[in-house]
Formats: C-alpha cells, sequence, structure tokens
C-alpha cells in the first residue's frame, strides 16, 4: 500500500475514534447514591452526571420543556411467582429556560431553583435530596429485597411533534443504566456507593 493510502486510513480512523468518543460522552450516569434510614422510612440522595448533545440545549434555550424522571423500585424475588414490585415511585424535574432573565429554572417536588448556565441546570437537575422512597411500614424487615434507581428523560411530555421527532432521533433518548443494589431493611444505615 502507498504511504498516501496508509495515511488516509489512518486519519478515518482518528477521525472515527473522536466521533465515538463524543457519542458515548452525550447521556447520563449515576455518580453516587446514599440510601440511609430516618425515622422508620429510608430517605435517598444521588448525584447523576447529566450531558445533552447541542441540539438539546438549543430546543430549551427555545423555549422546549424537558422533563427528567427519576425511578426507583424495590423488588423482591419469589421463586413460586413473579417478583413482586413492594414499591414503585417516580419523581418529576422539570427543565425550562427563561429569556427575559437569561436564567434557567429548575423545578421539583414544588421547589424551583434558577441557574445562570446550561451545565449549572444540569447539575442542579442531577442532584437530589432527602427524597422518601420507602416507608418503613411497607416492607419486611426479615426480607432480603433488590433496589432499582435510574434517570431517564421523559418523552411523554414533550410538545407533539417533538415526541414524533424522538422516536427517530437518538440524542433525544437520554437515561442512564438501571444500579441495582441489594437492599434489607435491617442492614446497617446508610447504604452508599
Amino acid at each position: 500500500m502507498s504511504q498516501r493510502i496508509k495515511q488516509f486510513i489512518l486519519f478515518g480512523l482518528m477521525a472515527l475514534s473522536l466521533f465515538s468518543t463524543a457519542v458515548n460522552a452525550e447521556g447520563i450516569k449515576i455518580r453516587s447514591f446514599e440510601l440511609e434510614k430516618a425515622d422508620n422510612d429510608w430517605v435517598l440522595s444521588a448525584a447523576f452526571q447529566i450531558e445533552l448533545s447541542p441540539g438539546l440545549e438549543d430546543a430549551v434555550q427555545k423555549g422546549v420543556v424537558l422533563y427528567f424522571q427519576t425511578d426507583f423500585d424495590l423488588v423482591r424475588s419469589r421463586w413460586y411467582w413473579f417478583d413482586e414490585k413492594a414499591i414503585v415511585t417516580q419523581r418529576q424535574t422539570r427543565l425550562s429556560y427563561q429569556p427575559l432573565t437569561q436564567q434557567y429554572r429548575i423545578a421539583s417536588e414544588g421547589l424551583t431553583f434558577s441557574a445562570r448556565t446550561f451545565s449549572e441546570a444540569l447539575q442542579a437537575v442531577g442532584s437530589i435530596g432527602g427524597w422518601r422512597v420507602i416507608d418503613g411500614s411497607q416492607i419486611d424487615p426479615s426480607k432480603s429485597y433488590s433496589a432499582g434507581l435510574r434517570m431517564s428523560l421523559d418523552l411523554s411530555k414533550l410538545p407533539k411533534p417533538f415526541q414524533v421527532n424522538a422516536l427517530n432521533n437518538r440524542e433525544w433518548n437520554v437515561s442512564s443504566e438501571w444500579l441495582h443494589f441489594p437492599f434489607s431493611a435491617s442492614s446497617p444505615s446508610p447504604i452508599k456507593r
């Protein structure tokens, strides 16, 4: 092979690796979580790293409101039947842009925050503190469970034209992987990662 062809192939491989790195950087990842006992209930605090594509950032700045949904479930496996879902709970966080004040607004659980930059807004969306996820009276302390946690962009809350676009566009399908971990009500508090 000639030197020019080798250089062209090498350049193509480098461009492909840079493109794949940029694609993998977008999404939601769970950085940390802590599940601790408060009285008879369990409270979750978590930090998610959210990186959205420039197209989603542009959509927010043009008035599209993004809804992020955090899911938590507690499942007890049974050998004789389907797994029992002891607890399934969700939390919505809303991200919008106010052009008049040039600030991003984050609303969740009746609280509203403001942020000057998009990265600060995403950091606020990804921070969850003091979320009561397990009512102690709903679980059996003598049994073992599996807990699951994830965050995703809720496409069902988008305006209809954007929902159609989201079906064909991967940059709109943003979700973290489910993080599953063992849980027992009799385990020492807190459970961390």
